[in-house]
């Protein structure tokens, strides 16, 4: 059962359970429903000791995933530069703020969150918990240009926000902390796991198609693809290992990456390699959002890999530019990565506006 359909009366009804600032105060504790394959490959979901999943929880941070009243000047909300649509991320190369101001990388995808064991958050890895995530877009003046005491004091005057905040925390006074625990109880519930390929993996043979299964083995051929490395496999389905590499975009940085928050010029130019999973809605593509198409990310590791200090060595065909794969390997290999893709996780209810 969908924790949605348990609230279906809950949600409109004050809890007569909880009381203001009851530290005694327990709300309805859920588990993330974890698909199969996941949980026949993969260690549990990380789930913080001091932030469990509960309905109440989940549902106020839902809310405040589309609440614009967090930004300075209260019409942007996170789920305006993460749109369901594109599975949550933003189809423009870069984001644009409250003011008009426009970053440097483009918005990453949100889903399987809940599995970056890796613990490191954003492109350049700066946060180290999902909770640490969420906080920083409110207070960064390139996107919701606020101070995190007037959004609490914002979100402190509304006539709702304090009952959900005792539904799901036992207090009606709010504060950044739990603003953040409650989104990133929301963003563990985004899971992506039913693709077609999926269903493969499950045993589906008619899943997949001929050419599906030939650009598979040419991702997981050393000698050609060699994707599989730095994202998944059939034995990691979250195809991504959540690491930083240097995957010969440039041969010199105007952004350091890593590096920036590491200060370590080897960590110059890695970014967080990103799943693979539903990139049929997650155009464009890299850091920086430099490519349009997946044709173009393909011909980049086939024959666009420019040298630099900080070079990955798992790129290594650079001396050669790249795999070379010919034509039919090109497309057989785009036709496996869009396998991965799961229409029904951009058009899940439980993750759209509830306003």
């Amino acid at each position: 059962m969908r924790y949605f359909s348990i609230l279906l009366v809950t949600s409109f009804l004050i809890s007569c359970s909880s009381s203001d600032n009851d530290p005694g105060y327990q709300a309805t504790p859920i588990d993330l429903e974890v698909p199969q394959l996941f949980s026949n490959l993969l260690l549990p979901p990380l789930i913080p000791s001091d932030n469990p999943q509960t309905v109440e929880g989940i549902t106020l941070g839902r809310k405040l995933f589309y609440e614009p009243l967090l930004s300075g000047d209260g019409t942007q909300a996170c789920a305006d530069c993460h749109l369901s649509e594109n599975s949550f991320t933003d189809p423009d190369r870069f984001s644009t703020g409250i003011t008009g101001a426009i970053g440097n990388r483009n918005a990453m995808p949100i889903y399987n969150v809940a599995w970056n064991f890796e613990k490191k958050f954003f492109w350049d890895g700066r946060a180290i918990t999902l909770e640490a995530q969420a906080l920083g877009p409110v207070e960064n003046v390139i996107e919701m240009n606020n101070t995190w005491p007037n959004a609490v004091a914002t979100l402190q005057a509304t006539s709702t926000y304090p009952d959900l905040f005792s539904q799901a925390f036992g207090t009606t006074t709010i504060t950044k902390e739990l603003v953040a625990k409650a989104i990133a109880q929301f963003e563990r519930t985004m899971i992506s796991g039913n693709s077609r390929f999926d269903q493969y993996l499950l045993g589906d043979q008619n899943a997949v198609t001929a050419s599906e299964i030939n650009g598979f083995n040419i991702f997981m051929d050393e000698e050609r693809g060699d994707c599989f490395h730095c994202h998944g496999s059939d034995s990691n389905p979250i195809w991504a290992d959540n690491i930083f590499h240097n995957n010969g975009l440039d041969s010199s940085f105007d952004d350091m990456g890593l590096g920036i928050v590491t200060g370590d010029p080897l960590d110059n130019g890695k970014f967080k390699s990103p799943s693979l999973r539903n990139l049929a809605y997650t155009a464009p593509y890299m850091h920086d959002g430099r490519f349009e198409t997946l044709d173009e990310v393909i011909n980049h590791y086939s024959e666009g890999l420019v040298y630099s200090e900080t070079i990955d060595p798992l790129m290594k065909n650079i001396a050669e530019g790249g795999a070379q794969l010919t034509e039919a390997d090109k497309a057989d290999l785009k036709a496996f990565l869009l396998s991965l893709s799961e229409p029904g996780f951009t058009t899940n209810p439980d993750f759209q506006n509830p306003n």
